[in-house]
């Protein structure tokens, strides 16, 4: 409906003069003859994540509304997210041009709050909300309305305590599990939302104000180690060459320190406040997620003697890319920035990338509903067979009513009491295991789905690895250099130093190793610092940082680095300085990065290195190259080719010119410049080959071995690049040795489904796909990639949003139907942990954000294969042995009232009432049923040596119709036989029917108990005796339910135990029988182990 979305006028010429340029040709700004255009959200299907375009006046923080009840309601309006021209330098607050102003995105940017929100729930909703959560599901709700019904007198069967008491108890619970959690993600808000930042007032002060109060147009200072609290446009910094470094670990998962640069119009002034002299504009493209994108430009009012603002105006329009943006939740490194604030808040890149909180639902408890479901219609069907064997009458549908009941039993409402305190006891025992040290359960709701896990999804960047490069190899073609023969490289190096002028010295080995570690020594992006003395070096790549390194060691330190020049120092502490004329950063298209700078001598030297794919076109033919290259990665090393070349000065002049010419441009500009640099790159001399080691983190190999033999498939999310995740894949054995391995990188559709079409016919292929390419896929054809997908041993997934990680997630939810965990330390995981079944967060360098949003924290990865193998194992097969006896439970006792009402005319009358149905469920039998919770079917100690086991459990055969169905049986043949033979053998002692069928319901229930125990521990033997001690005490304390003269006698105990004993002995022997005919895998372990018959599942012939 065109009612709902914000109608777009085009835009004053002045504007777009300056920026029709900077447009993809697929989204042209529009011009005077275009018709007014509606904007929809600049993500297709995203609709939850974005902002709602205001509409002005007291309601359109309604129409603004992220968090709402529900996912979706009917006044929330489509998303809409609008460009906006943003002014520098008016002696009115912003506020008052905004209103002045006919640009719509700016009035709708200054609406948007510059807070950080994680809370799930609002206080006016929040109980509300609860119990939705709570009561959409058929278990609760069908003990509401029977808890309701209690309140009808004419519908009374039972004591109303009975009823309301575990439905209050449970939803407490819930109430105050979830209220804490949420009090504590308010708490983190509170205090990321009072950080103070200093801004500039329009009259030059500075003021401090805390992040909340920043907005739109704001001139705003970061000082180094400070987060930024919004997406910023860098105006100036403290280094004069205008550059700083900043870390994005909380934005996308890499710990390298990247490069900013200052807008040069404005880092030349004397002062921050100068900035308000200035008479700018600065327009920005509407929000979006890409974080390593951004169009822009900045427009400066030029009078005609130079100076800003003075004479005849023109206008001066600076290019901006993303290389001059701040995004919020970076870290500025070193000195200081100021920034130009143009998005906040939910527009901010991060708030973009992130998923809102959502409560998550176990499977096992979707499992449990549908049973509830299943019940309820037996309950219903028993129900319906009672009144129609009575006769119907006026008043059948309230005999109706009080039969479905009275049967209420048979959905225990015990059992969501029980399961919750498994859960938290699941939870305790994680994070008291010394096995896995600071484990922390922040979801005690779903432990169970650590053992029913297909698939789990890794970050790579502190989590695989430790992100500590080491240099391992240099080889030089006719040598290798290994890390113990790097003693005779320092030596050849010394050596090769002894020559003034290396022009004149002839291609020796010496030479050749000289030229190597200088080109290592001067190609690189690195920053030195000084502290106490020495350097230290940042980059925004560890290869660099590291390459760097190994050069100081091998002779050649890096002293000193600016944008204009480079200082080595040599052994003898001798310096050598370079002029740096051109730098050519590193990116994911070109795979390579060079440098062209003027050596002391006078010589001008283009130096390059980078993946060698690319420098095998560049470098002098080699025949050793691609051979030598394929060994260093088998060993799981990062490679790198290094070439050199001598330029003239003739060749340089015409190519500075060309050069400088492309950067002018405004079409094409990027091109342009890759064609200038591209005439230059050829035929280079090929120095030589290193090898890179990017630590794994403790044991992670082993894990992962462990994980693919436990049938859980291991995928890599990562923003690494291709070669940098490949290398990880190989080293950390991801790919199994000798596994063949499929890149999938294309730039446009028809590419994407020419090399999908190729793919498929790689059977038992690793799949190795970049961020672009992975996009073309799950856009066009997601079910069939997925599907194809689910098929590898393994797959990487390089150059990743976040929100690319968790898009999949979820299309392996939908449409392979898998159980996914998600594991990440970095704030670009959080997306992706939310939308798992399990999050896991690794608490380490990259901060806690991860840890804080995930289910589970851990400290180490190899920590996650005990979580799932281990403690995921314990829970689900508890969880769902505990189910299982917990329904019995209510079903035996259903069936007793079944058959006493048969007998009794079809009476509408409780055979047991008061206190007796309340001790039923808990102290004559929640502790032995309850104590399941400890047993185990195996030990740790087999967990592992057979991970295979785990297999078993992810088919959810535990808890599945067909055990239901056998529970459902053994529960009608011990409830009928209890009710008949009691009615049978004491026929003469009929008014004492309670007395006896109760008592032999008691023996039956702990009896079935022991039988299905496995390993006996003190605690399970001390709740049997408790359990029975307390009935035999409860005989002197109901005597109004109890004979005691009739109950101690050897007739009454003698028959009891026949009744018992045929109850059981039966349903024992059947399983005695399947297990010795068709045993579990993991009791076939047990026998060859151990050499004890499990037959009975342990019970009395169990192991204590």
């Amino acid at each position: 409906d065109a009612g709902d979305m914000e109608l777009i006028s085009p835009a004053p010429r002045s504007q777009r003069s300056n920026r029709d340029s900077l447009h993809d040709d697929t989204e042209s700004e529009p011009t005077e003859d275009t018709p007014l255009r509606i904007l929809f959200s600049p993500e297709k299907g995203d609709k939850k994540t974005g902002r709602v375009a205001p509409r002005g006046g007291r309601f359109s923080s309604w129409f603004r509304c992220h968090e709402t009840l529900c996912s979706r309601v009917w006044w929330q309006k489509e998303v809409v997210y609008l460009p906006r021209t943003i002014p520098v330098g008016n002696s009115q607050p912003i506020s008052v041009y905004a209103a002045e102003s006919p640009d719509p995105g700016l009035a709708a940017a200054l609406a948007i709050p510059n807070t950080v929100r994680n809370q799930k729930y609002r206080a006016a909703t929040f109980v509300f909300q609860v119990l939705y959560e709570q009561f959409r599901f058929f278990f609760n709700l069908y003990f509401l309305l029977v808890a309701l019904s209690q309140f009808i007198p004419a519908l009374q069967v039972g004591f109303l305590f009975t009823y309301i008491a575990p439905l209050i108890f449970v939803l407490g619970i819930t109430l105050l599990k979830e209220g804490y959690d949420d009090y504590q993600r308010y708490r983190r808000d509170k205090e990321a939302n009072s950080q103070r930042y200093e801004r500039l007032t329009p009259i030059g002060l500075r003021e401090s104000v805390p992040s909340s109060d920043l907005r739109v147009g704001d001139l705003v200072f970061v000082n180094a180690g400070e987060r930024v609290p919004a997406d910023m446009i860098l105006l100036r910094t403290s280094d004069q060459s205008g550059s700083v470094f900043i870390r994005t670990d909380q934005l996308d998962g890499e710990t390298d320190w990247k490069l900013r640069r200052a807008v040069a119009v404005s880092q030349g002034l004397e002062s921050e406040a100068a900035v308000l002299d200035l008479r700018l504009s600065v327009y920005c493209d509407k929000p979006g997620k890409e974080i390593d994108r951004f169009v822009g430009n900045l427009t400066v009012l030029v009078g005609a003697d130079g100076q800003s603002a003075s004479g005849d105006e023109t206008e001066r329009v600076e290019p901006l890319t993303v290389d001059n943006t701040l995004w919020a939740n970076t870290v500025v490194c070193g000195g200081h920035a100021t920034g130009l604030v143009i998005y906040t808040g939910t527009e901010t890149r991060v708030a973009m990338n992130a998923d809102p909180p959502k409560s998550k639902v176990g499977k096992v408890d979707m499992e449990i509903n549908t049973l509830a479901k299943m019940l309820f219609g037996l309950s219903f069907a028993l129900a319906v067979v009672m009144v129609a064997l009575k006769g119907i009458t006026d008043a059948w549908l309230q005999t109706l009513v009080r039969f479905v009941i009275l049967f209420s039993s048979i959905i225990p409402i015990s059992l969501r009491v029980n399961i919750d305190m498994a859960k938290t006891a699941f939870s305790y025992f994680m994070m008291t295991d010394d096995e896995i040290p600071g484990t922390i359960v922040r979801s005690s709701f779903i432990p169970e789905e650590l053992g029913r896990i297909e698939y789990l999804l890794s970050d790579k960047t502190g989590t695989l690895t430790q992100n500590q490069m080491e240099m391992k190899e240099v080889h030089l073609g006719e040598v290798s250099f290994g890390r113990e023969a790097m003693s005779e490289v320092k030596l050849l190096l010394a050596k090769s130093l002894l020559e003034d002028d290396p022009a004149s010295m002839r291609r020796s080995m010496q030479l050749r190793v000289r030229l190597l570690i200088e080109a290592l020594a001067v190609c690189h992006n690195v920053n030195v610092t000084d502290e106490d003395g020495a350097a230290v070096y940042q980059a925004s790549s560890p290869d660099e940082v590291a390459l760097v390194y190994f050069a100081k060691s091998m002779g050649m330190e890096l002293r000193a680095r600016s944008t204009e020049m480079i200082e080595l120092q040599l052994p003898g502490g001798k310096h050598q300085r370079y002029e740096v004329l051109n730098l050519f950063p590193f990116t994911s298209e070109t795979k390579r990065m060079g440098i062209i700078v003027r050596h002391e001598t006078g010589r001008i030297l283009l130096m390059m290195k980078g993946a060698d794919a690319v420098m095998g076109q560049i470098v002098e033919f080699s025949d050793w190259l691609d051979e030598e290259t394929g060994n260093l990665a088998r060993k799981g090393l990062r490679t790198l080719v290094v070439g050199m070349k001598e330029l003239s000065s003739e060749e340089y002049s015409s190519f500075s010119v060309r050069y400088e010419a492309a950067k002018r441009s405004l079409q094409d500009r990027e091109q342009s410049m890759r064609s200038a640099v591209e005439e230059l790159e050829c035929n280079l001399e090929l120095l030589g080959l290193t090898g890179v080691e990017d630590k794994l983190q403790e044991r992670v190999s082993t894990t992962l071995e462990t994980l693919r033999n436990a049938g859980v498939r291991v995928w890599m999310l990562t923003g690494d690049k291709v070669e940098t995740a490949t290398c990880i894949a190989i080293s950390s054995r991801l790919f199994a040795r000798g596994a063949t391995i499929f890149h999938l990188s294309a730039s446009t559709k028809a590419e994407a489904e020419e090399q999908f079409a190729r793919f498929q016919k790689k059977t038992g292929a690793c799949l190795v796909i970049d961020g672009r390419s992975l996009a073309l896929c799950t856009d066009n054809f997601p079910r069939q990639f997925i599907e194809v997908a689910c098929d590898c041993p393994s797959v990487v997934c390089c150059r990743c949003a976040p929100t690319q990680k968790a898009l999949m997630v979820r299309l392996l939810k939908r449409h392979a139907n898998k159980r996914c965990a998600a594991i990440g330390d970095g704030g670009n995981d959080v997306a992706m942990i939310q939308a798992a079944d399990v999050g896991v967060g690794i608490e380490g360098k990259e901060g806690r954000q991860a840890s804080l949003a995930a289910d589970f924290s851990i400290t180490k990865f190899m920590h996650v294969a005990r979580l799932m193998l281990w403690h995921g194992r314990n829970s689900y097969t508890r969880t769902a042995r505990l189910s299982q006896f917990v329904i019995h439970r209510g079903l035996i006792i259903s069936i007793i009232q079944v058959v006493f009402s048969a007998i009794f005319y079809f009476a509408t009358i409780a055979i047991y009432s008061g206190w007796l149905v309340v001790g039923y469920s808990t102290v004559y039998t929640m502790f032995p049923v309850f104590s399941l919770i400890l047993d185990e079917d195996v030990d740790a100690e087999t967990a592992f040596m057979y991970p295979e086991l785990y297999q078993e459990l992810q088919k959810g055969r535990r808890l599945c119709t067909r055990t239901f169905l056998e529970w459902v049986f053994k529960s009608i043949y011990q409830g009928a036989v209890i009710m008949l033979l009691s009615i049978f053998m004491f026929d003469d002692s009929f008014l004492r029917i309670i007395s006896i069928t109760f008592t032999s319901l008691i023996l039956t229930e702990l009896l079935m108990v022991a039988l299905e125990i496995q390993r006996w521990s003190c605690v399970m033997v001390l709740a049997q005796l408790l359990s029975l001690a307390s009935y035999l005490v409860s005989f002197f304390l109901l005597p109004t339910y109890f004979d005691v003269g009739f109950i101690f006698t050897s007739s009454f105990w003698l028959k009891v135990i026949v009744i018992t004993l045929v109850s059981c002995l039966p349903v024992s022997i059947g399983k005695w029988l399947q297990r010795r005919c068709s045993p579990p895998t993991y009791l076939k372990i047990a026998r060859s182990r151990d050499g004890y018959d499990a037959g009975f599942g342990g019970g009395f012939g169990g192991r204590i």
